[in-house]
């Protein structure tokens, strides 16, 4: 792949400070799935810092390009700068971006991508754009893919007292049986996190519904140790 010349220069300060023997255990750490530089995440936000302080952000008619070309590079910390060069503009999304977040979401996928996509990127997103929220999420749930799943029960997770929690059962509900581990984490994720706002709320849906173990343990984490329940 040709990088493109707004990138050449970050691509040049993440060849130099690769580190070999890093990279062997972040590859590790993430199941083999993915190549690394082997730049931990203080550095390599660092880079991305300076090299905006030098080139400024990603000009609208350039992102899906910039976007698509870090996520298909080889190396997974080119992925991670995607998505903190979008999280960086997106109180500025167009209404149009949804489509770039859902390839991003659906391709090369993974809980540390996609965890950042739905809380930071579509979190800020349907927030903005409230009318777009029924119809995508409506088509996510129906598609049968874990990441999209996954992303509906998560975006709202920094909402606080502006969680739909109608919305959110909507979401729980379908998936309670699921068998998979990363949707049973995010139903227990997504209700410990709101039992910080409500956790009357949550202490009821746990005892309403038939949770699996671990999402069910995830959802009372806080509560416990906060000794607002046994």
């Amino acid at each position: 792949m040709i990088t493109p010349d707004y990138l050449q220069e970050l691509e040049k300060a993440l060849v130099e400070n690769a580190n070999p023997d890093t990279a062997v255990k972040m590859k590790k750490y993430m199941k083999d799935h993915f190549e690394f530089f082997g730049i931990p995440s203080p550095l390599r936000k660092e880079l991305l810092r300076e090299h905006l302080k030098t080139v400024g952000h990603i000009s609208g008619n350039r992102t899906e390009e910039i976007a698509k070309w870090c996520w298909w590079a080889p190396q997974r910390e080119w992925q991670y700068l995607s998505m903190e060069m979008l999280g960086r503009q997106a109180n500025k999304a167009d209404i149009g971006l949804i489509s770039l977040y859902e390839y991003l979401i659906t391709s090369k996928s993974w809980w540390d991508t996609v965890d950042f996509i739905a809380i930071h990127l579509l979190g800020s997103y349907f927030n903005k754009f409230p009318d777009q929220i029924e119809n995508i999420t409506n088509k996510w749930m129906a598609s049968g893919n874990i990441w999209l799943h996954r992303t509906c029960i998560l975006f709202q997770l920094k909402y606080k007292a502006k969680t739909n929690t109608g919305l959110l059962e909507n979401f729980i509900e379908p998936l309670t049986a699921s068998k998979e581990f990363f949707i049973r984490k995010a139903i227990g994720w997504a209700l410990r996190e709101y039992s910080k706002t409500n956790p009357d709320y949550v202490i009821q849906f746990v005892n309403t519904h038939q949770l699996s173990g671990l999402s069910e343990r995830e959802a009372l984490k806080w509560m416990k140790n906060k000794s607002i329940i046994n």
